[in-house]
Order: structure tokens, then C-alpha cells, then sequence
């Protein structure tokens, strides 16, 4: 794979990578991923902590004239002169862990139009928005042609481990529910979007295709609409209308298979009118492109109309269960990120996938591409994802329980790939191609085996999300700002905030979509009216990307307040001690999931309000 050139070793030359051990160069003439992707995988998995070194050499050497790594390494490090640990021993020893805040300066000025190397040696012409921002915002994050080349690594390789055991046929169909926003640019002229409309804009995506043999239904005019309602009626559409060569159904994130498969018990009669008919309902596709590039797909097909139109009304009487096999027949699993907060989901893919098996897709983040699922027979809830030495070098902050046992600690120093222990969990820190060093992802993994000797992980949890509903991720802090806002206007009235919580309700067949709930306990008198304001404040407050599009379009439902009666705090702190607890050590749990904690708030909610911030 050549990304900058290279992702083995800056001397490659003709896709042969080369790694450095100590002063001696040896040449893996094998290595070669276009080749055999597992081979390759197989042979930098063996050499795992040996190819971490070199990864992060070729980081130093490539990057050493930015101004980043001039303020740690001097003007000019002594890159060759050292050997691989003595160089990796250098580089920990000076450059600081950071957070996204102190990437935050170099990568504004990156956004106001500033080419010189900063970060990364040559111009940044794109930067992705990661999933989280805080106090309303955006994180930056730089996206490059190794961010693009990577994904098309990682696509080759879980593609070809899936194929051992999910064959599929060369030339099948593929039923993706993707979504690409459209690009929008600072002023400085540098592209902003998703990490994933970056990858779906990309001629890497073009080659998956190829490279994989699977091919989406959908062209880019759908995938980049723009429109969320068009782009899944356009999913649904072709995905129906090539049903019989639908070879698997994959999404980013678990939520919009769920919510593609939802949209259907509204739209099916329209779309079999679309395949009676070969058009496209005028009313659900505004958009010239996509009507466009629909018609370029469907013609007429009565006895498919049929078939499908029967399908669904046996399907809606058993509350679409089944749905998989039933209108894709020969698809062979459904693919897609169900770790982490898509967990909860999948009880209700469940319901609609039958026995259509599930994979998790590989790890990744908008930082980096991180592992890869090579072993998809296993269920969500036992997935592991084997660390890619060559995506990035990765450091691995070890936790230890609390001494109260309320929560982790992480005074530890990092340790490096080889120093990872079996069944430890950690912070992982990420040195990427693309400019962050030392950079603290906030994902929390457990190690729960090898591969070779490259760790296989499990995700645990993000360490600072408190609540998540669909790709949406929400701090505490992001929390504490929505109910800040709150407590002035209350203080408008003359109420006093006396404590709060919150959940996530995962969207299921009760509650679709997943909303947020914020408890508040009151001390005063406050009017129907001025609570309105505060559930609706409240809900403009959260600021995360992914929740505000998920709001905008819908995928999450509006914001509760559920005002408690007074005296709830009292008794949660109660319920606390009795189990064991002790005041010194008591904190309000500022999200709940305790089932019995659940039970006290609700009994002692007294009104509840639903907000219309983002009605239509």
C-alpha cells in the first residue's frame, strides 16, 4: 500500500517495504499487501514492536521540519545517527502527551489558510471533524492522502478475512447506508467535512470497490446528497431494486442499518411503485442528481414490484421481523461498527436481521485507522480488533481501579507494544502520519490476546463520554455547560438548581428514536413556560457534531426534561450508603444506568417536557 509514498518504510521502493533493526536494514521481499494482504499482515504482526519503531521513525523523519517537533526534537534531531529504541527513547522522553487543546492553535491556524509545515510537512488541504467538540467547538483533525490510503488498507484486509469466512460472489452487490455531508471551507480554503465524507469523496473509496469486488448499490450523487431522507430512500430503492444481488448490508455505525430498515415501514409502497414503474416518487427525491442517477439504475420490473410489494405486508403484520432474509435473500451478514455505544443495538438488529450473522467492522477513529476485526465470526460482544503496527506508533496508558472504586486512574507512565499486558485495559495514545503526537484518543481498550505478537483489543468505553445515542458522543462537560445554561434561567424565576443527572435512551421498538434525558431537582416555583425554554436551551446546548446533525435530520429525537420531586438526590445518596457506600466518598452520578437508580428517578418525576428546538 503507498500512502506519502510509502507506508512500510520510506526507502520502499515498487511496493517492497523495508524496516530497520538497530543499525542493520533487512528487506522483506514478501511484504508485499497488494500481493496477499494477510501475508503481509501476518509478517508486520510477527515483527509487531520492531515495526512500531520504524513507524514512528519514518513519523520523525518525515515530519521533523515542522514547527511541532522542532519545539520538542531541536532543529535537527538526530534521526539517523540513532538506532530505533535509542530514537523511540528520545521522542518519549520530549515530546509531551497533549490533548486535542493543544493541538487546537497549530490546527486553527491550519484552517485560516497557513501552509507551512506546522504539523505535517506539506500543506493540510483537508481537516476532518471528529465526532465530539466541546463548549460549541469543532475538533479538527487533519485528513491526508494516508488517511485515505489507510482506509483502503484496512478495507482490503478485513475484506479478505471476511471472505474466509463469509464467502461471497465476485461482482455482488452491496447495500450501504452511508451518508456524506457536503464538504464545506474555512476561509483560509481548506475543505472541512466528516472523516467518512472525506473517505466516501475519495478515489481510495473508488478503489475499494475494486479492490474488494463488492459493489455499492448506490452511486455518489445518493451517498452525497446531502439530504438524509433522500439518501435513505435512495438506499432502499436500489437496494430493492438489486435485491437478489445484495451480497451484504453494511453502515458506518450500526444505528443506520436500524434506521434505514425503520424508514422502510413508511416508504415501501412507494418504492415498489418506483420498481413497478421504473421512476422515482417525486415527493421523496427533490434532488435532479439523485432522480438522475436513479434513473440511470431502474427500469421497470412489474413481477419485482410484485414479489417485494408482498414481501412487506407479511412483514409488517410480524412487526418486520425477519426483514434480512426475507427482501435479501442471499446476503451473507451485515457489517458494521456495533462496539461501544452501538452495543445497546443490538437487540433491535436483531429483530430485523433473522439469522443473518453480524461482523464488526474494524477499528478506527477520525485520528487514525487503529485495528482490524480478523476474526468476524465472532458476535459484537466479543470482537476484538488486532493493533495494525504501520497505521501509527501507539503508546498505552495503563489503568488502575480507583482506590474507592468509583472510577480509573491513569498516574502510569505509557508503556509501548511490547510492554502491553494480557487482560490490562489503557488509554491509547496515538503518534500519526497526519500530525498529532502523543495524542490521547480517550479510548479505552482491554488486551486480550495476540496475534503474533501484535495485541488484539477490545473497545471498553470513551473515557469522557457521558452520553451517546447514535455517532453523537457528549462529555461531561458537554453536559455541565447544558445545565449551566439552565440553572441561569432559573435563576430568572427565582429557582435554585439543586442537582441533576441525565441518561441516554437507546432508541428500541418503545422509544425510536434515542433521546436525551436530563433530570433536574428544583428548589422554588418555576412556570410550564420558563421550563419549555430551559428543556430547549438545554437541547441547543449540546454541541457535539454528531448530535447536532442527528438532531437536524431526525436519527435523534428531542431532549426530555424530567423535572424531580425535591428530595431525590437525598434518597439516591440514601440508596448509596446502603449499599455500602460512604458519605466522604459519595458523587452524584451525573449519568445513570443503574436499573434501580432508573426506578427512583422515574417514580419521582412530578412533569416532564420534550423540546421543540429543532422542530421542523
Amino acid at each position: 500500500m503507498v500512502a506519502n509514498g510509502e507506508t512500510i518504510s520510506t526507502e520502499a521502493s515498487e511496493g517492497k517495504p523495508t524496516f530497520s533493526s538497530d543499525r542493520k536494514t533487512s528487506t522483506l521481499a514478501s511484504l508485499r499487501p497488494d500481493d496477499d494482504v494477510i501475508g503481509w499482515f501476518d509478517l508486520v504482526a510477527e515483527r509487531a514492536a520492531m515495526m512500531q519503531k520504524e513507524t514512528l521513525r519514518r513519523i520523525i523523519k518525515t515530519n521533523a521540519v515542522t514547527e511541532y517537533l522542532k519545539i520538542w526534537l531541536g532543529e535537527d534531531p538526530p534521526i539517523e545517527d540513532l538506532q530505533l529504541k535509542e530514537l523511540e527513547e528520545l521522542f518519549r522522553s520530549r515530546v509531551p502527551l497533549a490533548a486535542h487543546a493543544e493541538f487546537e492553535p497549530y490546527l486553527q491556524r491550519i484552517a485560516d489558510g497557513d501552509t507551512s509545515p506546522i504539523l505535517i510537512r506539506d500543506p493540510v488541504s483537508c481537516l476532518s471533524l471528529s465526532s465530539g467538540t466541546t463548549d460549541g467547538r469543532p475538533k479538527y483533525i487533519p485528513f491526508t492522502s494516508f488517511s485515505a490510503q489507510t482506509t483502503l488498507q484496512i478495507c482490503k484486509l478485513g475484506a479478505a478475512y471476511r471472505a474466509r469466512t463469509f464467502p461471497t460472489r465476485e461482482g455482488g452487490r452491496v447495500l450501504e447506508f452511508i451518508y456524506g455531508n457536503p464538504q464545506r471551507f474555512t476561509k483560509g480554503g481548506v475543505a472541512v467535512g466528516t472523516a467518512t465524507t472525506h473517505v466516501f469523496a475519495s478515489e481510495a473509496f473508488k478503489a475499494k470497490q475494486q479492490a474488494t469486488k463488492s459493489f455499492s448499490c448506490s452511486p455518489q450523487e445518493i451517498i452525497h446528497c446531502g439530504d438524509y431522507k433522500q439518501t435513505t430512500y435512495g438506499h432502499l430503492l436500489l437496494g430493492l431494486f438489486h435485491c437478489d444481488n445484495i451480497e451484504f448490508i453494511t453502515s458506518t455505525f450500526a444505528y443506520s442499518v436500524i434506521q434505514g430498515f425503520a424508514a422502510l415501514d413508511e416508504l415501501w409502497p412507494e418504492i415498489c411503485a418506483d420498481i413497478r414503474s421504473g421512476n422515482v416518487n417525486p415527493i421523496r427525491v427533490t434532488s435532479p442528481e439523485v432522480r438522475r442517477a436513479i434513473l440511470g439504475v431502474v427500469f421497470p420490473d412489474p413481477a419485482l414490484a410484485l414479489r417485494i410489494e408482498s414481501a412487506c405486508r407479511e412483514l409488517k403484520e410480524r412487526q418486520w421481523r425477519g426483514l434480512v432474509p426475507s427482501l435479501w435473500p442471499n446476503a451473507k451478514y451485515i457489517l458494521s461498527i456495533m462496539t461501544g455505544s452501538m452495543l445497546p443495538y443490538m437487540a433491535k438488529l436483531r429483530h430485523y436481521a433473522g439469522n443473518v450473522p453480524f461482523v464488526s467492522a474494524d477499528y478506527g477513529s477520525s485520528e487514525c485507522w487503529i485495528g482490524a476485526n480478523i476474526e468476524p465470526i465472532q458476535p459484537p460482544e466479543r470482537v476484538t480488533f488486532t493493533l495494525v503496527p504501520t497505521f501509527a506508533y501507539f503508546e498505552f496508558i495503563p489503568l488502575r481501579t480507583s482506590s474507592n472504586g468509583s472510577g480509573y486512574s491513569n498516574d502510569d507512565e505509557p508503556v509501548t507494544i511490547a510492554e502491553v499486558e494480557l487482560h490490562r485495559e489503557y488509554e491509547l495514545v496515538v503518534t500519526t502520519f497526519t500530525g498529532l503526537y502523543r495524542y490521547r484518543l480517550g479510548d479505552v481498550v482491554r488486551v486480550v490476546g495476540f496475534h503474533k505478537s501484535s495485541p488484539k483489543l477490545s473497545f471498553v468505553r470513551r473515557r469522557n463520554v457521558m452520553l451517546a445515542v447514535n455517532t453523537d458522543k457528549s462529555t461531561e462537560r458537554d453536559l455541565e455547560l447544558a445545565v449551566e445554561k439552565t440553572a441561569g434561567l432559573l435563576a430568572k424565576s427565582g429557582a435554585e438548581l439543586v442537582d441533576f443527572t441525565s441518561r441516554a435512551v437507546v432508541g428500541d421498538g418503545a422509544h425510536w428514536p434515542g433521546y436525551y434525558v436530563i433530570f433536574l431537582e428544583i428548589d422554588g416555583e418555576v412556570s410550564d413556560s420558563a421550563l419549555r425554554e430551559c428543556c430547549r436551551a438545554m437541547d441547543l446546548s449540546f454541541a457535539d457534531y454528531g448530535y447536532v446533525v442527528s438532531r437536524r435530520c431526525g436519527s435523534i429525537g428531542p431532549l426530555e426534561l424530567c423535572v424531580l420531586e425535591k428530595g431525590t438526590f437525598k434518597e439516591i445518596l440514601a440508596y448509596y450508603i446502603g449499599n455500602g457506600g460512604t458519605l466522604s466518598q459519595f458523587k452524584t452520578p451525573r449519568c445513570v444506568n443503574s436499573e434501580e437508580l432508573l426506578r427512583i428517578l422515574n417514580r419521582r418525576v412530578r412533569s416532564r417536557f420534550s423540546s421543540d428546538a429543532y422542530a421542523a
